[in-house]
């Protein structure tokens, strides 16, 4: 489904809303909030309190008093001292609580399609997909879904077209390759270290120092468990005591260090963010 085709089925509105359910360290909340963006399948709400991804949460639009289930897809936003940005999307798909009614589309009305890939077991699957889950794949990059190969929830996110082309699925993550190796670098990468910060989509901050730097990204090595293809937010280089600009950015290799409890990271700046 095409950036043109999503945006026809958006609504940028702000509506008050109440959210009861459970946070994301499980204790129960009755929070106010409000919508960002509406479409026929669910919303984008922001709300101060961090919810549990795949979490099922009551949301009350203050407006008109009307109330609906709604599944918590994942972050849209890393989240700030503000509170976050979350795609939700309604539990049955019959409900109605904005009281708008939205344009019928064409082909699939409340699904699109893609590849995934489980960043797990790194299974292929041709995937059905709601227009909330697809927000919420382009902005942080990750989906957690059901695998049936790991026999558990997993996070997921567009395969790479690589990926296609393989008969076989790799069992092992991909690893960033060793310099002078097969795979070209798009850009001259220079050995220097400085301060970076890292915030992720979970709302964690990560302050290390880049390995080498380039002009599409940077290396770092770190202790947390990042996921291959999950975006975040990166400022590089990071002051602590002025400011510090961040851009959108993506991890997209990875690589232990033996020995250790870490791992080498690749992050890639997101095209938007090189303009």
């Amino acid at each position: 489904m095409s950036a043109q085709k999503r945006r026809s089925d958006r609504l940028m509105l702000t509506v008050p809303l109440r959210v009861q359910g459970m946070d994301a360290s499980g204790d129960k909340i009755k929070a106010d909030g409000r919508t960002l963006v509406l479409n026929r399948h669910g919303a984008k709400i922001q709300l101060a309190q961090k919810l549990a991804t795949g979490s099922t949460v009551r949301i009350v639009n203050l407006t008109n008093r009307r109330e609906a289930d709604f599944r918590v897809v994942g972050p849209t936003a890393p989240p700030t001292d503000k509170g976050g940005e979350w795609g939700v999307e309604y539990v049955s798909p019959n409900e109605d609580i904005w009281g708008i009614r939205f344009p019928p589309t064409e082909g699939e009305v409340n699904e699109a399609a893609a590849l995934l890939e489980c960043r797990v077991c790194n299974s292929a699957v041709m995937t059905r997909l709601s227009l909330v889950e697809v927000e919420v794949l382009d902005s942080s990059g990750i989906l957690n879904r059901l695998c049936e190969h790991c026999d558990g929830r997993t996070p997921w996110s567009y395969a790479e077209k690589q990926l296609i082309m393989d008969k076989a699925l790799p069992s092992e993550p991909r690893v960033e390759p060793e310099e002078g190796g097969p795979e070209k670098r798009r850009h001259r990468r220079v050995a220097l270290q400085m301060p970076v910060r890292i915030r992720d989509y979970q709302g964690g901050t990560d302050i290390s120092k880049s390995d080498n730097v380039s002009k599409g990204g940077f290396s770092f090595v770190s202790e947390k468990d990042y996921t291959v293809g999950a975006g975040v937010m990166v400022a590089c280089p990071y002051s602590p005591t002025g400011q510090s600009p961040e851009v959108h950015a993506r991890i997209v290799r990875m690589r232990p260090v033996p020995g250790t409890n870490r791992k080498i990271y690749g992050v890639s700046y997101d095209r938007e963010s090189r303009r």
